[in-house]
């Protein structure tokens, strides 16, 4: 913006004569100049919509004072920087005048070369704070747009960890058919528990993708034992163990389920230090393993097993309470118990009607 030539000055004062010798030596420095007879013929000039680079304005008026006038006009116009006009003995006033937001003051009667001084730099600081004002808004547009990018971003990769669980659900699937409905369910169960001790949503996310591919390590598993209809002896029964462990080498190096692998890693531990694959006890033992450890009871207990039918939830809800303290930490069961019972039938239906697991459901809202 150039200072130099057609800025536009609105001189202000009830003094004709005054105003006509500062608008003569402003238009001979090449600024439009308008003249205002008082504060409140200023104020319907500026409320108009005729915009103005700088306004120099008398101190005292009879009408309304430049006081009033710096008031009624510092918030409407904020943009335009104000030069107060005053004789020696208001100088107090002109630097309260300062202090309410002028830019600056002259002292009647001044030189030609002090007047276009004082303008000049007006305008120069006006000029700055202008272009500061632009960059500031090209920088905000600029952080905008970086921020809707990386939000799609964001999305890009949220929507390629679930298909990186699809395909590895699916290869478990292939591997095992009755892992599908268990681990929909029991993350669908994990997810409504969690939710329940008002677990973060971040912190949910890690629990149900460890929750979703606890038994991922199975892969790793002979079908022989895997699939055997009867009875396994204690070698093979070692060997299945190990699916924790081989779950956890399987997730350990993917970077967003590097979180996800503890889970899968702790799942069959139990509270009371007697489970494995590494006998962990209480806390020692990741927060999402042991949510899932009564989500997965739960499961168990009402589903169909080849050596009996499921039970009723009732029944799973006695059995868990029974086992508070021993293989569930007390405080998840308290919680488990508090929520209302018919949820986890509904889950159910909701897993059984073939709801996508990465979808968000009505009872178990979140994303892996």
């Amino acid at each position: 913006m150039n200072t130099m030539a057609g800025d536009r000055i609105l001189v202000v004062d009830d003094e004709e004569a005054i105003r006509e010798i500062v608008c003569s030596m402003l238009t001979a420095a090449h600024y439009q100049c308008s003249q205002a007879s008082s504060g409140r013929s200023a104020l319907a000039i500026l409320e108009s919509g005729e915009q103005f680079e700088l306004m120099l304005s008398d101190l005292m008026m009879a009408d309304l004072d430049g006081m009033g006038l710096l008031e009624s006009t510092k918030e409407k116009f904020p943009e335009m920087p104000v030069v107060m006009v005053t004789a020696v003995h208001d100088i107090s006033a002109a630097l309260k005048a300062i202090r309410d937001g002028a830019y600056d003051y002259l002292l009647k009667p001044f030189e030609r070369e002090q007047l276009l001084a004082t303008v000049h730099r007006a305008l120069e600081n006006r000029r700055l704070r202008m272009e500061n004002q632009a960059y500031q808004n090209k920088l905000e547009g600029l952080v905008k747009a970086r921020t809707q990018q990386l939000e799609k971003a964001m999305a890009d990769l949220e929507r390629s960890y679930d298909i990186t669980l699809q395909a590895l659900g699916g290869a478990l699937d292939m591997k095992d058919a009755e892992t599908e409905g268990h681990s929909k369910r029991v993350t669908a169960f994990t997810i409504a528990i969690a939710r329940a001790m008002g677990v973060s949503k971040e912190e949910i996310s890690v629990i149900a993708r460890g929750a979703f591919l606890h038994d991922i390590g199975k892969m790793a598993i002979p079908d022989a034992i895997l699939r055997k209809p009867a009875a396994l002896d204690p070698d093979e029964t070692a060997i299945v163990r190990e699916h924790c462990y081989r779950g956890f080498q399987i997730l350990r190096n993917i970077p967003f389920l590097a979180e996800a692998a503890e889970i899968v890693y702790s799942h069959q531990e139990r509270w009371d230090g007697t489970g494995y694959p590494r006998g962990l006890k209480g806390e020692e033992i990741p927060l999402g393993a042991r949510i899932f450890s009564i989500a997965d009871t739960l499961d168990a207990i009402t589903s169909d097993r080849p050596y009996r039918p499921a039970q009723s939830v009732s029944a799973a809800l006695k059995e868990i309470k029974a086992w508070r303290g021993r293989q569930f930490d007390p405080k998840i069961v308290d919680t488990f118990l508090d929520m209302p019972e018919n949820i986890w039938g509904d889950l159910r239906k909701e897993i059984e009607a073939q709801i996508h697991p990465f979808a968000y459901s009505t009872a178990a809202k979140t994303s892996f």
